[in-house]
């Protein structure tokens, strides 16, 4: 029995071989910046419209968001992106932010992958 005790601290201690999952922490996302919108400006109370963002960095799956919200994204080019602004999205007037997010990619077994980046915003005016 006292070697059978002594057997299983033995095993305790040692780890039974047993060893926790380690992870790697997300590395930074590629970070997207934007240059130029086309248009800048709309009317409020318009129909809705294609937003053209021109600048670098743009994953295939980036998405334009504006005044927050995610829109309807298509990628052109790492360059250039194409967004539809629904008109309820310029009900009101104002300046509103346009960013760009390049979403992150999922780690494997043991964590890893990319965080998330957003780029700085610009502002699109509401007249």
């Amino acid at each position: 029995m006292k070697l059978l005790l002594v057997t299983l601290l033995v095993a305790i201690s040692a780890g039974c071989g047993y060893s926790a999952k380690s992870t790697t922490p997300p590395t930074p996302g590629t970070m997207p910046a934007i240059a130029q919108l086309m248009p800048s400006s709309a009317t409020h109370g318009g129909q809705g419209f294609t937003l053209a963002v021109t600048g670098t960095s743009f994953n295939s799956n980036a998405t334009v968001n504006f005044n927050g919200t995610a829109m309807s994204t298509q990628w052109m080019s790492s360059t250039d992106l194409m967004a539809t602004v629904p008109a309820t999205a310029i009900m009101n007037s104002g300046t509103v932010p346009v960013t760009v997010t390049n979403p992150g990619t999922p780690g494997g077994l043991y964590g890893g992958g990319t965080k998330a980046a957003t780029s700085s915003a610009v502002n699109f005016t509401i007249n």
